[in-house]
């Protein structure tokens, strides 16, 4: 949607309020599906990517680095739970601004090693332009947290013209997702007033995960050696 369309159409803000008509409830949810439709595409194109690097080390490699690949865009309701919490604006022009996870995409991989490498392979390619990057693996957030973040941006081809999208790509090892998934699990239930002895131990986790994740990778290495592509 283009600038001058988002400001002539009723705002988000007012339908959230409840204070526009029918049919310009039905203008306003129509164009929310467009606009979300534009990640989903986006969502696609980088899959894409990560299915045929996936394909070719199946087929053509000794193993594959890619353990397990997920997707999600943002369901309408997570997005404005976002949108309200970070005090921005309800209008479509300052979500496309500011809010870069709309559409994401985790990679798991086996090693700490791999997780660099298709991260590398991936943003070589010349249609896709890197945003911003957040080494989580190098420097683990306080909590224990590790991960190799990327926003990146790659052109989807609309009947309407092309559409710089971003998707945020997560990559990281099976070990540090299970820590991330079982850590939300405990945020989720304490609604984010966790114990601190919880904490505590989470933290303790993450630092065995690493451990774990460090052993593997000395193994691995011994079997198959470091290889040209080795960053940790």
């Amino acid at each position: 949607m283009s600038t001058a369309a988002a400001a002539e159409s009723p705002s988000l803000a007012l339908a959230a309020e409840g204070g526009i008509t029918p049919a310009q409830l039905r203008e306003v949810g129509g164009q929310l599906q467009r606009f979300l439709l534009e990640y989903e595409f986006g969502l696609r194109e980088v899959e894409t990517k990560i299915e045929i690097l996936r394909d070719e080390f199946a087929h053509m490699h000794d193993y594959n680095p890619i353990e397990h690949v997920s997707s999600r865009v943002k369901s309408p309701d997570s997005l404005r739970e976002k949108v309200l919490r970070r005090g921005l604006n309800l209008d479509l022009e300052t979500i496309r601004r500011e809010i870069t996870d709309i559409a994401g995409i985790r990679v798991s991989c086996s090693f700490v090693t791999d997780a660099y490498r298709i991260f590398d392979l991936l943003t070589q390619q010349d249609d896709l332009t890197i945003r911003r990057v957040s080494d989580y693996i190098a420097e683990p957030k306080e909590n224990g947290y590790a991960s190799l973040h990327a926003i990146v941006e790659i052109p989807v081809f609309l009947s309407t013209g092309r559409v710089d999208v971003p998707v945020e790509v997560q990559l990281r090892t099976i070990a540090m997702d299970f820590w991330a998934s079982t850590e939300h699990k405990i945020h989720y239930k304490y609604d984010g007033n966790v114990p601190e002895g919880l904490l505590t131990e989470l933290k303790d986790a993450a630092t065995s995960a690493a451990e774990l994740d460090a052993r593997m990778q000395r193994l691995h290495r011994e079997l198959h050696g470091a290889g040209p592509d080795a960053r940790a």
